[in-house]
């Protein structure tokens, strides 16, 4: 009994974290309250408080269900057991674009981290977890290219530090632009050509050095 108590309890929180991705979607972060949700399955507000303590727990561990597997996988280029940390990488980045194409969970989550979330100073707390999880992940990029360079896959004197910028922003922006007009590119054609492309940069581009 205590394990189905659980089982329903689970299945009720990711029942709810399901309507905040609808909801968040379809209205943006501001303009969705916990009622929004609420009425969007049927339940009330006070079911909402009993998973969640506010707006920003709902919106967090609505991102979380996405960001933390992501995350886990992005970590496995800078693992020093990894004795192919490059195509390690290679094949993430490409599983991540053609993911967000494909996988309607996460291209609603991304494009609500994109187009729906302002950034205006109004959820300070949300907004710092933001910040964090974005210099997270530079610093994870950066540590799976240093391992590429210690196995030999990237030349000794590349600016680790630059070439994880650049690969953040260069992916973020190409996110960014399809979802923004999913019509304007083929994303999922052009996936191994992104990837590959940046990944000759950092292999051959002499700005990318260190002095």
């Amino acid at each position: 009994m205590v394990r189905k108590t659980k089982e329903e309890t689970l299945a009720t929180r990711n029942h709810l974290l399901d309507a905040a991705e609808a909801v968040f979607y379809k209205k943006g972060y501001a303009h969705t309250t916990l009622m929004d949700v609420a009425k969007h399955i049927g339940m009330t507000r006070g079911a909402v408080y009993w998973h969640f303590k506010n707006k920003v727990d709902l919106f967090e561990a609505m991102v979380d269900r996405v960001r933390t597997p992501i995350d886990a996988l992005a970590e496995e280029p800078a693992d020093e057991n990894e004795p192919d940390p490059l195509n390690k990488m290679r094949d993430f980045s490409i599983k991540l674009l053609k993911d967000v194409i494909h996988d309607e969970q996460k291209r609603r989550v991304f494009t609500i981290l994109f187009h729906r979330f302002e950034i205006n100073g109004e959820v300070a707390e949300l907004e710092e977890s933001q910040r964090i999880a974005f210099c997270d992940c530079t610093d994870r990029i950066e540590r799976g290219l240093q391992n590429a360079v210690k196995k030999g896959q990237l030349p000794e004197d590349l600016d680790t530090k630059k070439a994880a910028l650049i690969k953040h922003g260069y992916f973020a922006g190409m996110l960014n632009n399809w979802l923004f007009q999913p019509g304007c590119f083929d994303l999922d054609m052009m996936a191994e050509c992104i990837v590959d492309n940046y990944l000759f940069m950092i292999k051959n581009s002499p700005f990318l050095r260190k002095k």
